[in-house]
């Protein structure tokens, strides 16, 4: 059955029999933000991704769903829309997202304006040359500036999995800050790809809150895991044999020293996983037997994240995994929900520590690397936690690729501190 056969059907229940597919105003008295519940007799225009872009306007304030959900298509699209529609200003919002990000590039200067609200590689070399914004904050605190309309959103592009017999949608392997875009967006366009995968927690969108939906059949992008350096697998040694406790909640950041952490826990039992986002490894640990949830006070049995990337094998794990809550990241990430769960540890590297303990994570001298994301959050919640067993972690090689060490007297000049008082893992 196709995707348009499976919205016909749920259009004709929702209208209790008769197919009406008008195309209505987001502001008739029935509606709430909280796009879980059908809107009767309303349902989304089809469209292709070229049509779908022109609700953009000049001076539009745009929310782009980010990691293995980016929406290529519809990015592609409104690049090439902007050019020609002659429009200016347009404000991007976006965690990282995945692809080259081409609206950046200097041709489209005074058109687009990406505003990260974590820095991903695409549109780092935008952000330092000063053609794109970065607006420094909490991960956990991103949902707000939507919620208290700091950032007052026009439209919002997100990749959905398609619509079950009853017409929900799902958010697929992203949930993060993206829930709160959609809930404070005035048009909402929906990219439908049979590639995402369906999710559980707070991830449904019922196909009649979309303004309009357009369909695309593309793999996500896959990011799989690196090989381990010696040094790295050192480091995941000394942390998981001294510091990681059988029953351990984890959350671990992204990258190889995280990865060769995880890689050490195949012989751990019990562990329970709530975290900011995860990959392949943690997968692998399901596998293992070695992740159970049961000593969770939050969620328990079940591993909590806000997003996940990684490989086309670990998309086809979360595909109707109910073992998998992808959650609000103002929930997953606040410090009061983290210290709830017993022995939390948090696994996280960082760019340059100095002798004080003062840790670097988000610049290289004045240049901004990445953002400060939900470090802080995890950090600050198994410093707190209430059993007192917790355990905020630092890992990180010693020296940088070139030999230079990562371990210094003092900052380097432009250099902010993010974070004290952390146990700090090197070879």
């Amino acid at each position: 059955m196709s995707i348009r056969t499976i919205l016909s059907n749920c259009v004709k229940t929702l209208s209790n029999g008769k197919c009406d597919v008008r195309f209505a105003v987001r502001t008739f008295y029935t509606y709430s933000p909280e796009p879980f519940h059908p809107l009767p007799d309303r349902a989304p225009v089809w469209k292709t991704a070229e049509d779908a872009v022109t609700a953009i306007k000049s001076h539009d304030k745009v929310f782009v769903h980010g990691a293995a959900a980016t929406p290529f298509l519809l990015l592609e699209a409104m690049k090439d829309y902007g050019m020609k529609g002659s429009l200016k200003n347009v404000s991007v919002f976006h965690i990282h997202t995945e692809g080259d990000a081409s609206y950046t590039q200097p041709e489209y200067e005074g058109i687009f304006r990406s505003n990260s609200l974590f820095i991903g590689s695409n549109v780092r070399k935008a952000v330092n040359e000063g053609r794109a914004d970065f607006t420094p904050i909490f991960l956990s605190e991103i949902p707000l500036l939507f919620r208290r309309n700091i950032i007052k959103l026009d439209v919002v592009m997100i990749s959905v999995s398609p619509p079950d017999k009853h017409g929900f949608c799902t958010l697929g392997p992203s949930v993060d800050c993206t829930r709160a875009a959609v809930q404070n967006a005035k048009h909402i366009i929906g990219l439908i790809n049979p590639r995402m995968p369906r999710t559980f927690g707070d991830t449904a969108i019922h196909m009649s809150h979309f303004d309009c939906m357009v369909e695309t059949d593309q793999p996500l992008l896959a990011h799989e895991p690196m090989p381990l350096t010696e040094q790295e697998k050192r480091i995941g040694m000394h942390i998981a044999g001294n510091l990681v406790p059988d029953g351990a909640t984890l959350q671990m950041g992204i990258g190889s020293i995280p990865d060769a952490v995880l890689q050490q826990l195949t012989h751990h039992r019990d562990l329970g996983i709530h975290t900011e986002m995860f990959s392949d490894k943690v997968m692998e640990l399901v596998e293992n037997g070695c992740v159970t949830n049961a000593h969770k006070k939050v969620y328990t049995g079940k591993m909590v994240s806000s997003f996940v990337i990684g490989s086309q094998k670990l998309y086809k794990f979360l595909d109707n995994n109910p073992f998998v809550m992808l959650l609000d990241v103002a929930y997953v990430n606040h410090t009061a929900v983290i210290r709830q769960n017993p022995k939390v540890t948090a696994i996280n590297s960082c760019i340059e520590v100095d002798t004080t303990g003062q840790v670097v994570s988000d610049s290289i001298g004045s240049r901004m690397y990445s953002g400060v994301g939900g470090q802080i959050d995890f950090i600050r919640g198994a410093a707190l936690g209430h059993d007192g067993l917790g355990k905020p972690i630092i890992a990180m090689p010693s020296t940088t690729a070139k030999g230079a060490s990562k371990i210094v007297s003092s900052l380097k000049p432009g250099e902010k501190h993010s974070m004290q008082h952390c146990l700090t893992v090197s070879d």
